[in-house]
């Protein structure tokens, strides 16, 4: 029997769109979405990062990853500030700090629920699955 790859390929997707939608849903409590939240998650974990490395780590355009790191600005949630050339440096304030310390709390949740059909062997197999598949990049 061979596997349906694009089965296999949907189903992938539509978990991933389960999260999504469960996710947006939470962080909605804290006033902000998972894309702004992903986006303080990428300054938090690369501090003084280029918006060129946090659009690359957000799979976003530089041009969408600027627009929203300008909201991000204008909500107090990150600072910029001039590095070398006409590289902008992203940093977290305390506010962004904040939602993202929450944000965690409330994707914790979001993530065990989506994962409380699977048992400790089965979330370890798919780990490691998913990473042989995203190995390089």
């Amino acid at each position: 029997m061979t596997t349906d790859v694009e089965a296999l390929g949907q189903a992938i997707k539509r978990a991933q769109y389960r999260n999504h939608r469960a996710a947006d849903a939470a962080l909605r409590e804290i006033g902000i979405s998972l894309v702004q939240w992903d986006a303080l998650r990428a300054i938090d974990r690369m501090p003084g990062a280029s918006g060129h490395e946090l659009a690359v780590a957000t799979f976003q355009s530089d041009q969408a990853f600027g627009t929203l790191a300008s909201r991000l600005v204008a909500r107090g949630l990150i600072a910029r500030s001039a590095g070398h050339g006409r590289r902008f440096e992203h940093t977290l304030t305390d506010t962004g700090r904040s939602a993202l310390d929450e944000g965690r709390h409330l994707m914790t949740g979001v993530l065990r629920e989506l994962f409380a059909p699977l048992d400790e062997a089965q979330r370890q197999a798919l780990l490691q699955t998913l990473s042989v598949l995203i190995q390089d990049t």
